[in-house]
């Protein structure tokens, strides 16, 4: 094996026991102490746990990732699963090591505190080529298929189990777990996607060919021009499209001001943006 690959396999390794102790935490020293729910596998496997407390969390989600794993082996590519796999196993033992209850008594500061940890650590596995099992293999199938984000399956999923959970559980117990499921959803996709964001810019102005020749030379970014005409003058335009990343928009901006104070702009996300060197989609 080439240096280079052992170094990436560590790296994602790294990336995957780092999550998973974060994970770790949040279930063993929030989750379970303060008898809160929690989404996906995991959830289900803290579910069975309550009604029968002999059967440990981190064997109980082993076994209840089993289908899934073969729905991963059929559509994921075969590196995904295998990291998984390893991922899953890690997460499993991770899970099973008896951690303190975090020192934290306000019941929503600890759903806040156990979505963010777990938000972060879900984020930090699903930035390896692999993921920690559960739920994470079915988005990843949702992604890649339906282009739905990551934290939105695993928020609808959630709401479902929930809405289980009200027959077992107080209300009140019910919303803190809401609480903690939407924060870990969006901590996951700011983790994810957050900072590899693209922005989509249109730009209408009258020296659309020099802004394009900046953009090209300055941003190394790719440009489209198309033509256009205004609805009220009547009069022939040149619309410039382009893709961005996230951290060029601030000079993207100035870079338009300093040509044409005037030309008139539209920024908007994108969801996933495919191409060689603005792309953006994952890696799995």
């Amino acid at each position: 094996m080439k240096p280079s690959t052992i170094g990436n396999v560590i790296w994602n390794l790294t990336l995957i026991a780092a999550g998973s102790a974060l994970c770790a935490v949040a279930i063993n020293g929030i989750l379970i102490p303060r008898q809160f729910l929690a989404g996906g596998i995991g959830g289900m496997a803290i579910f069975i746990h309550y009604m029968a407390p002999a059967l440990p969390v981190g064997v109980l989600y082993f076994v209840l990732n089993i289908p899934l794993f073969v729905l991963g082996w059929l559509y994921v590519g075969r590196r995904f699963f295998l990291y998984s796999l390893v991922g899953m196993t890690i997460f499993s033992l991770a899970v099973l090591v008896p951690l303190p209850t975090l020192p934290i008594q306000e019941p929503m500061l600890n759903a806040l505190a156990a979505g963010i940890i777990s938000g972060i650590g879900s984020g930090i596995i699903l930035k390896s080529v692999g993921s920690a099992g559960g739920l994470d293999i079915l988005s990843v199938i949702l992604l890649k298929k339906a282009s739905i984000r990551v934290g939105t399956t695993v928020m609808g999923f959630n709401l479902l189990l929930l809405a289980a959970g009200l027959f077992q559980f107080s209300v009140e117990i019910i919303l803190y777990t809401l609480v903690y499921m939407f924060v870990t959803s969006q901590l996951i996709n700011l983790v994810v996607t957050g900072l590899n964001q693209r922005k989509m810019v249109m730009v209408v102005s009258r020296k659309a060919e020099e802004i394009a020749q900046e953009i090209m030379q300055q941003l190394q970014r790719g440009v489209t021009i198309v033509n256009g005409e205004g609805g009220f003058t009547g009069q022939k335009l040149r619309v410039l499209y382009s893709v961005i990343t996230f951290q060029e928009l601030s000079r993207f901006k100035e870079m338009i001001r300093s040509h044409d104070p005037a030309a008139f702009m539209v920024v908007t996300e994108t969801l996933e943006v495919m191409g060689k060197g603005i792309g953006n989609q994952p890696h799995w």
